[in-house]
């Protein structure tokens, strides 16, 4: 098979990646009893892809060499005997918790059933591999026990990956939303159904909010730039809010910061609001649902680019320049 693996990282990892055409399918005996051994038909990347293997921890948790990506959507090409999750020949569609050693930017990989989600009637390909990581981080940073109809959300970065999702899952569960994005995609948003949009070019995002009073049940930094967006938040989140991360930087001063903001009491400086960072669990109970409002048309990915399979580094440059709308989707196989 076909995968593009990395192995050390020159400078950046678009820069270390090289097609390899003669790597083994993994073989159906070593699948254990709850793999699927799936052909990719399209991958999405996101910016942990390229994050992770140029941080730190690399190291300890990828195999080399390794290909990245972890959402994926394609088509069951062999499973365990005894495994009556999925059937051979499905559209299935899914994102690993972590990096693999054969990732979604390759022919085949493997992955476990609970990663995964049988791609509804009417729900396209690229539509679904883009879920994954960005539709798994929106939907779990709404948090669905806690926000309900009528529950009043800011979303900071509404226009990323993770924004146009979370934008639209808000809506689907009843709740108002405000979000932020640059002046080039205010119409964006408001096409979601964002019911408020602050261009953070014309506008301080912090007096804005806090000229609104305590009024967010729930408050997503999508961007993770701004400390004081949390440190400030008592202003504009309720008292029985949570102020939830999504984005961080994967370093030391950036785990630093995470800590603080985690553990450190308000009589040493800390926030007196509760603080809850997204560790993207990929289940397939999220993923279904994900599909279901996606099927009811409740819910669309937004794509901004596509890229063949030969252009993976070409992806990988498109996305750390930070400007696209949405997702990137590349096409692996012929659907």
């Amino acid at each position: 098979m076909k995968a593009w693996q990395y192995n050390k990282i020159h400078h950046t990892l678009e820069e270390s990646l090289t097609i390899n055409t003669s790597i083994p399918v993994p073989p159906v005996s070593s699948l254990s009893k709850n793999e699927l051994l799936i052909e990719v038909i399209a991958a999405a990347i996101n910016p942990v892809d390229y994050k992770l293997p140029e941080s730190i921890v690399s190291m300890l948790m990828i195999s080399m060499p390794a290909t990245p990506g972890l959402d994926f959507c394609g088509r069951v090409k062999a499973k365990h005997p005894s495994n009556n999750s999925f059937k051979e020949g499905q559209l299935i569609f899914g994102c690993f918790e972590k990096p693999k050693k054969y990732g979604a930017c390759g022919q085949y990989l493997v992955a476990q059933s609970s990663e995964c989600a049988v791609l509804p009637e009417g729900v396209a390909v690229d539509q679904a591999a883009t879920v994954g990581t960005a539709g798994l981080a929106a939907y779990q940073s709404l948090l669905p026990q806690h926000v309900k109809a009528g529950s009043n959300v800011f979303i900071n970065g509404g226009s990323g990956g993770v924004g146009t999702f979370g934008i639209q899952f808000a809506k689907a569960m009843g709740a108002k939303v405000t979000t932020t994005c640059s002046s080039a995609n205010v119409e964006l948003c408001k096409s979601l159904g964002a019911d408020e949009v602050i261009d953070y070019k014309a506008s301080d995002i912090i007096a804005t909010l806090t000229a609104k009073g305590q009024v967010f049940e729930v408050v997503i930094d999508n961007v993770g730039d701004s400390l004081a967006l949390f440190t400030q938040c008592e202003a504009f989140l309720k008292p029985g809010g949570v102020f939830v991360q999504v984005a961080g930087q994967i370093t030391v001063a950036g785990m630093g910061n995470m800590v603080r903001k985690m553990f450190q009491p308000r009589m040493l400086g800390g926030v007196g609001r509760k603080f809850h960072f997204v560790a993207v669990k990929s289940r397939s109970k999220d993923l279904e649902q994900i599909g279901k409002w996606m099927k009811e048309g409740k819910v669309k990915a937004v794509i901004g680019v596509t890229f063949e399979f030969e252009d993976v580094p070409k992806a990988f440059e498109h996305l750390r320049a930070g400007h696209t709308k949405g997702k990137i989707v590349i096409q692996v196989d012929e659907k």
